[in-house]
């Protein structure tokens, strides 16, 4: 499900709307105001947001700039825009020392992907050159310790726990001194979880907190329980004290309402989102980028970004200095393939694309496209792999019936490998200079 959908479709045709006007009245804009408050509301937007975000829009939409402009339906755009990022607040990033030791401590309920956000959180500072270590100071749940260790070996950072020891305490001190002792810069805490906020709870995070005077609080907030955040938020703050949020599941609120709400009702920073299933689906939240993908206008600085982490520059390389040999096989096509799934959901990839957000609409997008794909070509031999040309008609079947797949299931993958080799062999004549090539987001593995 794309970031927003609902509310980003619904305000996108809003803006569209307004971006034709060569004239705009007091009654397009009080229409228009009628049109935004309801997709916020039904967006779960916290009912004093809504009102906010209405009055400032409404105040500068109705003022002489707007309706005495050249192009009055593009300043009400422009100036819904400036009032969404200004309702998300401004951008804030984790206190992370350049040179010191830093201490992070989650905070969330039961439920929330606390500890995943763990994980990727130390994913995400290692690949910018922290040594972060994860420990989990949850003596509650049943095997909570041992699902932070998993996760901490698949994103390649250390971890510590220490299931006999039954205080959350104790085992945060036994953290940094192993932190330390490893000589890590970062660690990270992940704390217990509740199904609601009691007594109980809090009196074992101020015990922790007082142990490893973290740098950060940060509460894992679930996109998908709307108004519910807030309260959960204020609760946390009331006695904990925060210092932003780590919002989870995005990629699954189709209304946005928590997002929306949550700075403004709180005062507090949303920090980073998680936008998907994998340990790398962790971004820096960006309030303007947000906003524009909100009214359906893309983020292309975002998918810029997420090309480029993806995308391996010296695999780039290999894979054109194939392609001017004329060797590109389909391992290669393989390869690329398994990057850009590394990038995440096909379908918001496409939204953040300008002008294709509220295009979508109910387009399906085949996810698992990619996944049968794979599947057919690990089912060629290496043979077959470096030389498509050995496969005729019997090995064609074979590699059906050892994927799961169709006969013209397989002969569409070859039919997209050709397509591919073509595309590819046109993109690499472009862009003159080697080294303007290498700039590119997409390097030249990008294959669609």
């Amino acid at each position: 499900m794309a970031l927003f959908e609902n509310l980003s479709s619904r305000l996108g045709r809003i803006a569209d709307a307004m971006r034709g006007k060569s004239r705009v009245t007091e009654k397009d804009i009080k229409n228009m105001m009628r049109e935004i408050r309801l997709a916020l509301l039904e967006a779960d937007v916290n009912y004093r947001v809504v009102k906010e975000l209405t009055d400032e829009i409404g105040e500068k939409a109705l003022g002489a700039e707007v309706l005495e402009s050249l192009t009055p339906g593009q300043q009400v755009v422009k100036i819904v825009h400036e009032s969404l990022i200004h309702i998300l607040g401004e951008e804030e990033k984790l206190a992370v020392s350049p040179t010191g030791f830093t201490v992070f401590m989650l905070y969330g309920l039961q439920g929330t992907g606390k500890t995943t956000a763990a994980a990727k959180l130390g994913l995400h500072l290692k690949e910018r050159g922290k040594r972060p270590m994860l420990v989990s100071v949850d003596v509650h749940r049943p095997a909570a310790q041992e699902q932070l260790r998993v996760l901490a070996e698949q994103a390649g950072v250390e971890c510590y726990i220490n299931p006999e020891e039954k205080s959350a305490a104790v085992i945060a001190r036994q953290g940094i001194e192993r932190a330390k002792y490893m000589m890590c810069d970062t660690l990270i805490v992940d704390t217990a979880g509740r199904m609601t906020v009691d007594d109980e709870l809090m009196r074992e995070l101020k015990e922790v907190d007082d142990v490893v005077k973290p740098d950060e609080r940060l509460l894992i907030v679930d996109a998908m329980i709307g108004q519910e955040a807030v309260a959960i938020a204020e609760a946390f703050d009331r006695q904990i004290g925060l210092d932003g949020f780590i919002m989870t599941k995005l990629d699954g609120d189709a209304r946005g309402g928590a997002a929306l709400s949550i700075r403004r009702m709180t005062g507090k920073p949303i920090k980073m989102v998680g936008t998907g299933e994998k340990l790398r689906d962790l971004e820096v939240f960006h309030p303007d980028r947000l906003a524009s993908r909100i009214l359906g206008m893309g983020d292309v600085l975002t998918l810029i970004e997420k090309a480029s982490d993806a995308f391996d520059e010296k695999q780039a390389q290999k894979t054109m200095d194939r392609l001017k040999a004329n060797t590109f096989t389909m391992q290669d096509m393989l390869e690329q393939l398994e990057q850009i799934q590394d990038m995440g959901s096909m379908k918001e990839m496409i939204s953040m694309i300008p002008g294709m957000g509220q295009r979508m609409g109910n387009l399906e997008v085949d996810e698992r496209g990619l996944i049968r794909t794979r599947a057919i070509i690990q089912s060629m031999t290496v043979r077959e792999r470096e030389n498509p040309k050995l496969l005729n008609a019997s090995r064609r079947r074979r590699i059906a019936a050892g994927s799961g797949m169709t006969v013209q299931d397989v002969n569409r993958v070859v039919r997209q490998y050709d397509d591919m080799l073509k595309l590819m062999k046109q993109f690499g004549m472009l862009g003159g200079k080697k080294g303007r090539r290498k700039r590119l987001p997409f390097g030249s593995g990008f294959g669609f």
